[in-house]
């Protein structure tokens, strides 16, 4: 069998990763935004779980440039904190599409278990081209903060 390719990324709506993250302790989210989105926007809050969100930047900030390191970074990272390659891997952004990518690569890596959060954090623009409002974590009312 070859490697996995992106495409076969599932795509799991907010509601069920929290419901998952709830119900399995060795599962985990990953946020692959910017230090900027996680600053100026907010993270997932799962302090109520038990558990707090992976940061690791899928592209870097500022510049929007290509993290060459992802998967080695947050492959130790995984590792350092205990998950296992057959562990549930959510992955977040702000929309579901640099985390589809990084959840793919991920994969390649050998995780076994990796999932995209639909809609991600911010969700898609509304008719008034703002995010937070037609979709994802934050109009879903899941917990979240901002620091």
């Amino acid at each position: 069998m070859g490697s996995p390719h992106v495409g076969e990324i599932e795509a799991v709506s907010v509601t069920e990763v929290w419901s998952r993250l709830s119900g399995d302790a060795n599962s985990v989210l990953v946020d692959v935004r910017t230090s900027a989105e996680w600053s100026y926007v907010g993270v997932p809050d799962l302090s109520s779980l038990g558990k707090q969100p992976i940061l690791v930047e899928w592209q870097t900030f500022p510049g929007g440039i290509a993290n060459d390191d992802f998967a080695a970074q947050l492959g130790a990272t995984l590792a350092q904190s205990g998950v296992a390659k057959d562990a549930e891997i959510f992955f977040i952004c702000r929309s579901g599409v640099r985390s589809k990518r990084a959840a793919g690569a991920i994969m390649e890596a050998g995780y076994m278990h990796c999932r995209n959060v639909a809609d991600g954090f911010e969700g898609p623009l509304d008719p008034s081209r703002h995010r937070g409002r037609a979709g994802g974590w934050k109009a879903a009312g899941l917990p979240w903060v901002q620091s």
